[in-house]
């Protein structure tokens, strides 16, 4: 059961980052863009899902509490063209802490 708000739906909470491609029964695909020195606010992604790159750079993501997941300066920046199973994410915020944008197609599976 999914325990946090409609309100913190990525289209809802980080509408300026998150764009609706497309949305069905079934799937829900988000373009996400993320300028340089940018920060998503707080947000969730309810569904798993497959996150391909577009656009690569370096972020940090943080918790609700502001507390550190994951640095990519550290752990490495996926790189343009590669794709990933991703499960559903609790309210998290992101940081494009490089010097070029970042664009991520977020495939969404709503079933199943």
């Amino acid at each position: 059961m999914w325990e946090w708000p409609d309100s913190l739906d990525a289209l809802a909470a980080a509408a300026d980052f998150h764009r609706l491609v497309l949305e069905t029964d079934d799937v829900r695909v988000l373009e996400t863009t993320i300028g340089p020195g940018r920060t998503v606010p707080l947000h969730t992604h309810r569904w798993p899902s497959v996150l391909y790159v577009l656009a690569a750079g370096d972020v940090v993501r943080r918790d609700h509490d502001g507390g550190l997941l994951t640095d990519s300066r550290v752990t490495g920046a996926p790189e343009i063209g590669t794709a990933a199973w991703i499960e559903p994410m609790p309210p998290h915020t992101v940081e494009n802490v490089g010097s070029s944008e970042i664009r991520l197609l977020n495939v969404e599976m709503k079933r199943g």
